[in-house]
């Protein structure tokens, strides 16, 4: 795999998915052999090498009592993003709840302000574990047309998923485990 491709992971529950990708964000070691990020370990990267790459997880990541928006600020701020806050709350339909804090939000908007944060880390690499849960059908086909963009810029991604056939389209490489 190189620039510009996304590979869809799939395989039954409890088959190596979300180890797989904790092992290629560096957050769990590899049994055997080792992960590179341009020639350096991933579980040794410096915070600037870190910074190519973007984790999206089981967990969403959002502070509870914050709401949309300050989480999107805050993500942005962090992360030196590249893509203003306001534009991504419109494209993920969340204006409606963007003064709401998010332990108010139902499944699929914590899910879509989840991925927006992620979205604002200019990262090369993406790795998405199980993205479309929770989401509807705007949603997945957001998500969809989000990697084609971002691999079509050059970007690589790696997406763990069950639901293979609404993210196929935007995959060059598809792993059964």
């Amino acid at each position: 795999m190189g620039p510009g491709q996304a590979a869809l992971v799939t395989g039954a529950n409890g088959s190596g998915k979300t180890t797989l990708l904790r092992v290629l964000a560096g957050m769990a070691l590899p049994a055997a052999g080792a992960v590179t990020w341009s020639g350096t370990p991933v579980n040794r990267l410096d915070p600037l090498q870190r910074a190519d790459i973007a984790y999206q997880g089981h967990l969403d990541g959002l502070k509870k009592e914050l709401t949309v928006s300050e989480n999107m600020a805050f993500y942005s701020t962090f992360w030196s993003g590249r893509q203003e806050p306001e534009e991504l709350l419109e494209e993920l339909r969340l204006n409606e709840c963007r003064d709401r804090q998010v332990r108010y939000l139902s499944a699929g908007q914590r899910c879509r302000a989840a991925l927006g944060c992620m979205r604002l880390k200019p990262a090369k690499l993406w790795l998405l574990d199980e993205p479309l849960t929770n989401l509807d059908a705007r949603g997945a086909e957001l998500v969809a047309g989000w990697l084609t963009a971002h691999t079509t810029a050059g970007g690589l991604a790696i997406v763990a998923t069950h639901q293979r056939e609404q993210l196929v389209q935007a995959a060059s490489v598809e792993i059964e485990l």
